[in-house]
């Protein structure tokens, strides 16, 4: 009976544009050479197709909090800072989707002090973060049936003991629609 005085709204980012995309300035190895009869266009869309581009994302209401303050998973198996992003391309016709998320790494830990960028600690042993994680990622792959991880956390350094232990759970969780990859900044940089 009161749902008319509900507004529901998100924490997040809404961008709509439309894109033209003009290939009529094209370098030389995009010519043609001599011997190549000139192509003709069909459709007025193939000279200068247009493009709808949206980008959505969401914030999760659970686990929001300020960096090095609100970190890991909770005991429903919900990350911090989770966000969910999704890249919608429309043209001629055809809407193609691309989903990411993100958030903090799904194991009980945090960061303690006010100084920049304080050494990270586990609070709850393995065992003890096996169902959180589970949790989480059961959810995950209900929503979007298959997964790929990607840890950016840095795998030599202060946040090691964090991403041994990300790795240990994807391990121990052995789901074949999960699949982990580690991406180390700090070696590509």
């Amino acid at each position: 009976e009161v749902d008319f005085w509900i507004i529901p709204i998100i924490q997040g980012f809404v961008q709509i544009e439309e894109l033209v995309v003009n290939y009529s300035e094209s370098s030389d190895d995009d010519k043609s050479s001599p011997e190549t009869p000139p192509q003709e266009s069909t459709c007025v869309d193939d000279i200068h197709p247009t493009f709808l581009v949206a980008l959505i994302s969401r914030r999760s209401r659970h686990r929001a909090g300020m960096r090095y303050k609100r970190r890991g998973v909770d005991k429903n198996g919900n990350v911090a800072n989770y966000v969910e992003t999704e890249q919608l391309i429309h043209v001629h016709n055809h809407t193609l989707s691309y989903i990411q998320t993100r958030g903090s790494v799904p194991v009980f830990w945090s960061q303690v002090g006010y100084r920049y960028n304080p050494r990270p600690r586990l609070d709850k042993s393995e065992n003890e973060t096996v169902a959180c994680f589970r949790a989480h990622f059961e959810e995950q792959l209900k929503n979007y049936k298959k997964q790929v991880i990607i840890n950016l956390v840095d795998q030599t350094g202060r946040e090691k003991i964090i991403g041994d232990a990300y790795l240990k759970q994807v391990l121990l969780y052995n789901n074949a629609n999960l699949t982990y990859v580690s991406f180390d900044f700090h070696e590509h940089w």
